[in-house]
């Protein structure tokens, strides 16, 4: 014999219904069937009572449209004459409610009993339609059979009478019995309920009494989830639990099983089925005594509560003084009270406990009357409360004697600046729980899903700001890569926000980047950085990457609001790393202590790997010796296409128009641009250099750089000469010109100079830049990194590259 019981989800139309029908005639063993109220009467059945109770009218039409309800999937269902016969008995039903009902209005009050004897009324409707629908099906009055104590709306079982009445019941039954949930009567027969999720208990009380091979609860999932599937997108389905990991789950917010229904087949050792109505070929997950141990991960699963309020009890009165716990958790228990969660420090100076919300005003009138003398006389005690708070709970029978879950746990909840307000661990070892804030548990959930491999892939969560060329490259290089890096390496890279001069477009679910132009201009909004910044920081998503492709001085003054949200800074923008040092020093500090990454390797040499291997051999334990290189991609550009045909003033223009200068390309030619990554080197180098700290002697006069773009034009064609000889005569002694950059012995200079054949500088083509990195250990021939220096697609290549490194942490 089976237990079988199906929830008022699965059975919420005549379409539903069916397929339960279905289900039930698949069975081959003879079975008992627990049903729930149909979806949302309970709640109709409390709303009415509390209008009715209230004398408000409104109730009128609650009524109707329960019974409307019922009679519309009885309509779906069935035929004359059984139609008329079924539609007949539910009016004499809805009669007897509205009898109770009216009783309320008249009273202009409502007791617990009355509400009890109203809620039945579901269950009793929901099973007489389904005893009509299964096969040799019987509705059987379960309120005959379970016996309670009188507490109203969570009544208590008494257990040897149930178990005679339901052995009793069901000895040489032959029928399918179609049992009401939720629902029984006291022994002096007055309607009580067991407690919302009771009809889950209902099957455990009646399957334990009969001693039943196994019980099915049937919902609307595959079973235990590995999390809230409407928090952490990628929770999966829990093949096997033990009774204990489940219990523990339960208690702690997972809802696919009422918490008490476990107690009663646990003690029979009867195996549990959760499986799912619209999915029966799933396997769904199988609670046993043992469960298994099965699966990669430490854990089984996640749980939690969303809403709780933490209170503490702390003082010196409580330290060494005996019966301090008994006091408090027994005032608590003798106001009905549930505790969540309770640790306590080892000196004795406080215990920490969480609630309902609630039950804080009784909770804390409760205490306080107990404590009166040690708060008020003696101040020896205090309370103190903390409300908006949520309990995340991890559970697994592996994780006893296994070192490193905490570690993986509270690094996870670290890394993205999510703090720990409580936490507590029973010696079974078999759960974890945590208290934080209520805005974090979304993100919470993901991270611990992520960090204990729960996942089978890893979220990556951008805010570009900057469309510009390298900008738009980049969106362009993620769209194309997308799906290889999901299928590849595991990575789904999620662009949530776009913001460029125009305006900003953010989207928590992931912005299309085949239509990101359109969208952005059709439900964009005005461009404000700062409210760009708070939104970001409001969906507070797991490993957000704040990304930077403008060379905007405003963009880079808010990289220390991010790092400080516990959001990564990957930037193509050299202002902020070439400005003042201790700007530098303390957004680096800043990522460190947050845990987060600060990476701009795009600053210098474009996609070319040179900030990376400097400080991959600085960590290594080499010392940096001397740092040689041709870092302006423009500048090599243009002494590299100076010839008879082309002057200086027109390679100027050719790297205008192949996009390789700025704007004003009097940037490029002053040094200052070669000068900003020079200091980026020196500094990631281990000097505290401030701009001033590098020489450049210029190769152009000065009234180059004065007065208008229209006068700069002027002034350079004025050279073109002087630089044509110039080349002339070195092409001759087989030299060449190249902008170096150097760094030696605490000191820093640009200049223009020859550079023979001999040179590793001299072959360089087109933009590319080249480093010669001289250290103790490359010191005969030094590390040479060589390549393209310039350019959009190269840049965006690299700011993706430094995108993959904080994926990568």
């Amino acid at each position: 014999m089976k237990v079988l019981k199906f929830g008022g989800s699965t059975i919420s139309s005549a379409e539903n219904i069916l397929r339960v029908k279905e289900i039930i005639e698949s069975q081959s063993d003879q079975i008992i069937i627990v049903i729930s109220a149909f979806s949302g009467i309970t709640d109709q059945l409390i709303e009415l009572s509390n209008k009715a109770a209230k004398r408000d009218d409104d109730f009128f039409r609650i009524f109707n449209d329960i019974e409307n309800k019922h009679l519309e999937i009885v309509d779906n269902l069935f035929r004359e004459p059984l139609k008329s016969e079924i539609r007949s008995h539910i009016s004499m039903l809805q009669k007897e409610l509205g009898s109770v009902i009216n009783g309320v209005y008249l009273l202009n009050d409502m007791t617990p009993k009355i509400l009890d004897k109203i809620l039945s009324f579901g269950e009793i409707l929901s099973t007489f339609i389904m005893s009509k629908i299964v096969p040799n099906g019987e509705q059987v009055d379960v309120r005959v059979l379970i016996k309670t104590n009188d507490d109203y709306g969570n009544a208590k079982v008494n257990f040897d009478l149930t178990n005679r009445l339901i052995r009793a019941c069901f000895r040489n039954y032959r029928k399918t019995g179609i049992v009401p949930g939720f629902i029984a009567t006291s022994e002096t027969n007055e309607p009580t309920t067991l407690g919302r999720g009771g009809s889950d208990y209902t099957a455990s009380i009646i399957a334990a009494a009969l001693e039943v091979k196994r019980m099915e609860i049937w919902t609307n999932v595959d079973g235990f989830m590995t999390a809230d599937p409407k928090k952490v997108n990628k929770a999966i389905a829990i093949d096997t639990l033990s009774y204990a990991e489940a219990m523990e789950l339960s208690h702690f917010g997972a809802k696919v099983i009422y918490t008490p229904t476990i107690h009663p087949v646990y003690q029979k050792n009867i195996e549990i089925a959760i499986k799912n109505t619209f999915n029966p070929e799933a396997p769904g997950t199988i609670i046993t005594k043992h469960g298994t141990g099965e699966g990669k991960s430490l854990i089984k699963g996640i749980s939690s509560i969303d809403d709780i309020t933490l209170i503490t009890l702390q003082g010196a009165g409580m330290v060494g003084v005996k019966g301090i716990s008994s006091r408090l958790f027994g005032v608590l228990a003798q106001n009905n009270i549930n505790i969540i969660l309770i640790t306590q420090a080892s000196s004795e100076y406080s215990i920490t406990f969480a609630i309902n919300p609630e039950d804080f005003g009784k909770a804390l009138k409760a205490i306080e009357g107990q404590f009166e003398t040690e708060i008020k006389t003696r101040k020896e005690i205090n309370i103190q409360v903390e409300k908006d708070l949520s309990v995340i709970a991890i559970v697994g029978e592996k994780m006893k004697n296994t070192p490193g879950i905490s570690a993986i746990l509270f690094s996870s909840l670290g890394r993205n600046g999510i703090s720990v307000i409580a936490t507590a661990q029973g010696s079974s070892e078999l759960n974890i729980s945590i208290v934080i804030r209520k805005e974090s548990l979304k993100k919470a959930l993901n991270v611990i899903h992520e960090g204990f491999f729960l996942s089978h892939y890893k979220d990556l969560h951008l805010y570009l700001v900057g469309t510009g060329t390298i900008g738009g490259k980049l969106l362009s290089q993620i769209r194309d890569q997308q799906e290889t890096l999901m299928r590849e390496h595991h990575l789904k890279v999620n662009v949530i926000g776009i913001c460029n001069a125009y305006g900003m477009l953010l989207d928590p679910d992931g912005i299309n980047l085949s239509r990101y132009e359109e969208d952005l201009e059709k439900y964009g909004e005005k461009t404000d950085i700062d409210l760009f910044i708070q939104k970001m920081q409001f969906l507070n998503l797991r490993n957000s990457v704040y990304i930077d492709c403008t060379a905007d001085a405003g963009i880079a003054d808010t990289y220390g609001k991010v790092l400080s949200s516990y959001v990564s800074v990957v930037t193509a923008n050299k202002i902020a790393c070439s400005s003042a040092y201790n700007l530098y020093r303390d957004l680096k500090k800043t990522a460190q202590e947050k845990n987060v990454k600060f990476t701009f390797e795009t600053n210098v040499g474009a996609g070319l790997p040179i900030i990376s291997t400097l400080n991959d051999l600085i960590r290594s334990g080499d010392k940096i010796i001397k740092l040689e290189a041709v870092l302006s991609g423009t500048l090599n550009f243009i002494f590299n296409n100076i010839s008879e045909e082309i002057p200086l003033s027109r390679a100027v223009k050719l790297a205008m128009e192949c996009g390789f200068s700025e704007p004003d390309p009097r940037i490029d030619l002053s040094g200052i641009d070669v000068k900003r990554k020079l200091l980026i080197l020196a500094r990631e180098a281990g000097y505290e250099f401030e701009e001033s700290d590098i020489r450049i002697i210029p190769f152009l006069p000065e009234e180059c750089f004065m007065g208008s773009l229209e006068d700069f034009w002027k002034q350079i064609e004025k050279h073109d000469a002087e630089f044509e000889a110039r080349r002339e005569q070195l092409a001759g002694d087989h030299k060449k010109l190249r902008y170096i950059a150097r760094l030696e012995q605490g000191k820093a200079t640009i200049e223009l100079v020859d550079v023979d054949i001999h040179h590793p500088a001299y072959p360089l083509e087109g933009s590319n830049n080249i480093i010669l990195i001289t250290t103790e250990r490359y010191n005969e021939q030094p590390m040479v990194i060589r390549g393209y220096g310039a350019g959009a697609d190269v840049t965006a290549a690299g700011v993706f590259a430094d995108i993959i490194r904080v994926a990568n942490v």
